[in-house]
């Protein structure tokens, strides 16, 4: 029997280096890599040995007899992925690991940030160089959006941290947390104590709507909602309030529909995960009935994951409905009817077809209820979401707090482009989340490519956008380097990438020699933050949540503050 990947996968192409058969598809140097939803196995050709459910970082893969309940439509996905992408598994141009002469000595290279992309970084550092590292992050505990941006119900996503914790226990690796860079310690003065610096600082800001009440309390960015729910210790516990039964999130991409679920999952069942407490305690609290996701363009233009759309469908005790539109209901009979949509034999079960795996979002939706829909009135019975699409937000009101929403219908022309028909209506809410996308900070002392979002650069290495030159020994990676989009596993090609670079760098001895050693730096850190939190520290936080997790049946129970942090690192 065939294996299958599942929901969870991270496309990370763990998998993929270790099929005998190469039938994991696509692969790295393949075109759709990292712009499909997932990976896929071809049945025809899979010979059953599991060294793909070994490798997966986030047990993703599983025997198609052994899928049960809404997993079972992955063994059709993974099938119908093949029909739309024929292979034939040929292998391509064998790659081999890259290693650095030994006469160039002993690199010392700072990694900032500890998120997916900085551990992938640090990770393919240590596999191909003798390199010491130091790993800087502003906060005082790592893992970046693996702790604080995935949601407390994937828990099986999580676990590719596990992969990093090798990293960390690395003798060669140092670690500075509690420590920001541009503040604590400038740029300049990274790069006079190693070799080279990448950064890996992910896009910190949320894009805005530019709508008036905008900034009204109760309007929050989907970065503010994903960190309360994941204590995240610069939002603070107070920051949502769920008094209100309808909720808008504004946006239709991964993020919010993770907000969406979160909002509506029974607490009894978050109650078994990592998710913050103070969020849980608000939300067996809150009031919430209804979600709605607004989305400005129409049905195939929907930026979910089919995965994550699949899970959403299965939610139990909550109804997900489409809003009746001609447009919408155009947009998913013409799905359903094409040769790679689900075709009428879909019902209402979640469409399995090839359309879902071909990336067919309208497709998706086969089977769900069209209903009409009135924002001015109260929720419907229940527990539902309800898909708003061709519909733009243009003004967010209330008396001193969000009380509503005014949307403008839209029309796609040329089948992509929204344009306002000037037809508006009110929806009442309470709280609204506006989940249109991240965008790149600028950091002090590096070019910032205003136009991207992005920290200036040219395959990984930092350029001066004036000359176009290279800044000796500044590197770039994960989303300060592409932009916000792919997952967590797009990080490993990227991270190679920017690696190969720094090698081919230090083999052309490009690189600048350092003018002080690593104790001195550790003294320098200690001088700016006296609160820094070193390896130790970390461990005895890890410790402390795990302790925690132990006692109440749960993964870990976080520490949300920093001063809870601190004091748990000073017990070690």
């Amino acid at each position: 029997m065939a294996y299958a990947i599942t929901q969870t996968c991270c496309s990370d192409a763990s998998c993929v280096s270790v099929c005998p058969v190469n039938c994991i598809h696509p692969t790295p140097d393949e075109p759709e890599f990292g712009t499909t939803d997932m990976l896929y196995i071809d049945p025809r050709a899979c010979i059953d040995c599991g060294a793909c459910a070994d490798a997966c970082p986030v047990d993703a893969v599983f025997p198609v007899d052994r899928l049960r309940g809404p997993d079972t439509a992955f063994g059709d996905l993974n099938r119908d992925w093949f029909r739309d992408h024929p292979n034939d598994h040929a292998w391509g141009t064998p790659s081999f690991p890259r290693s650095l002469p030994g006469e160039l000595g002993t690199l010392r290279i700072a990694v900032v940030g500890t998120g997916p992309s900085a551990g992938y970084t640090a990770q393919e550092l240590l596999r191909s160089t003798s390199a010491e590292i130091t790993m800087i992050d502003r906060l005082p505990v790592t893992g970046g959006l693996l702790r604080h941006g995935v949601a407390p119900d994937h828990q099986a996503t999580k676990r590719i941290a596990e992969s990093f914790a090798s990293v960390f226990r690395d003798p060669r690796l140092r670690m500075h947390l509690n420590v920001e860079i541009g503040t604590d310690v400038t740029h300049r003065e990274l790069t006079a104590h190693h070799h080279a610096v990448v950064y890996a600082v992910g896009a910190a800001a949320d894009r805005r709507l530019g709508i008036p009440g905008e900034d009204l309390p109760g309007s929050l960015p989907a970065t503010a909602f994903v960190g309360w729910y994941n204590a995240d210790p610069t939002v603070p516990a107070d920051a949502v309030e769920l008094s209100a039964e309808r909720v808008v999130v504004i946006g239709n991409g991964n993020v919010a529909v993770d907000i969406a679920r979160i909002l509506l999952t029974d607490p009894d069942r978050l109650a078994a995960t990592d998710i913050a407490d103070h969020a849980l305690a608000a939300l067996r609290r809150g009031r919430v009935r209804e979600v709605v996701l607004l989305a400005r363009r129409g049905p195939e233009q929907a930026a979910w994951t089919g995965a994550e759309f699949l899970a959403l469908r299965q939610l139990p005790g909550v109804e997900v409905v489409v809003e009746d539109h001609p447009e919408v209901r155009a947009a998913i009979e013409a799905a359903c009817e094409s040769p790679s949509g689900p075709g009428a034999s879909s019902g209402s079960r979640a469409p399995s077809g090839p359309g879902a795996a071909s990336g067919s979002r309208a497709a998706l939706l086969a089977g769900l209820p069209l209903v009409p829909y009135d924002g001015g009135a109260e929720p419907a019975a229940g527990r539902r979401i309800v898909l708003r699409f061709l519909s733009a937000p243009v003004g967010i009101s209330g008396d001193g707090r969000v009380e509503a929403v005014t949307v403008e219908r839209t029309t796609l022309v040329d089948g992509e482009r929204a344009e306002a028909t000037g037809e508006r209506d009110v929806l009442r809410a309470g709280l609204v989340v506006r989940s249109i996308g991240h965008r790149g900070v600028p950091l002090p002392g590096l070019p910032f490519d205003e136009r991207a979002g992005t920290v200036a650069h040219r395959g990984g290495r930092v350029v001066d956008p004036a000359t176009g030159q290279p800044l000796p020994g500044a590197y770039v990676v994960g989303w300060a380097k592409r932009g916000p989009s792919g997952g967590i596993g797009a990080n490993r090609a990227c991270a190679r990438e920017t690696v190969d670079a720094l090698m081919d760098d230090a083999q052309a001895r490009a690189l600048p020699e350092p003018e002080a050693g690593h104790r001195e730096f550790e003294r320098l850190v200690r001088s700016r933050r006296p609160d820094a939190v070193g390896l130790k520290e970390l461990r005895a936080v890890e410790r402390a949540e795990r302790r925690r997790g132990e006692a109440e049946g749960r993964p870990r129970v976080k520490l949300a503050t920093v001063p809870e942090l601190l004091a748990a690192g000073r017990r070690r």
